[in-house]
């Protein structure tokens, strides 16, 4: 209900529910409109977090934001996959396994990228725009592509 109320208002109240409903809630944490978190209660955000419009964010097996954190619009952050070794069952059938996301300080992720499960992205890292993230990455680096690789350090 409250994804889509907008301006200060609607970042108000989505604050106000992390606080409540987050495994955790720092201060000055702002979830702007048509943002959708999934598995709440299991997600930890540090200080200082913005997470912009029209992003999936999926904390089903643990997701932690650490502090001063960017996420821009249209991004989608994993903790659970899929799995295809059962040929007896479909695909969508087979087991969904859960594995966690760590997103450490001082982090940029740009537009339009999506961060598979079991990732850690290092701190004063940026993921640029459009990357897909299915290995770690390390501190003070840019990371981009698909899938994405370190394109230089920062």
């Amino acid at each position: 209900m409250s994804r889509n109320i907008s301006g200060n208002i609607g970042l108000l109240i989505r604050f106000i529910m992390l606080k409540n409903l987050a495994k955790s809630c720092g201060d000055n944490v702002s979830i702007h409109e048509g943002v959708f978190l999934k598995s709440i209660k299991t997600i930890s955000f540090g200080n200082n977090i913005s997470i912009h419009s029209m992003c999936y964010i999926d904390g089903s097996g643990v997701l932690d934001i650490g502090n001063d954190v960017s996420i821009a619009h249209a991004t989608t952050i994993m903790t659970t996959s899929h799995t295809w070794e059962d040929q007896n069952t479909p695909i969508k059938y087979n087991p969904a396994p859960k594995k966690s996301v760590l997103i450490k300080d001082d982090v940029w992720i740009a537009s339009g990228c999506r961060i598979l499960s079991g990732i850690t992205i290092n701190s004063r890292s940026i993921v640029a725009a459009g990357a897909v993230v299915n290995k770690n990455v390390p501190s003070n680096c840019i990371v981009g592509g698909i899938p994405a690789k370190v394109i230089k350090q920062v």
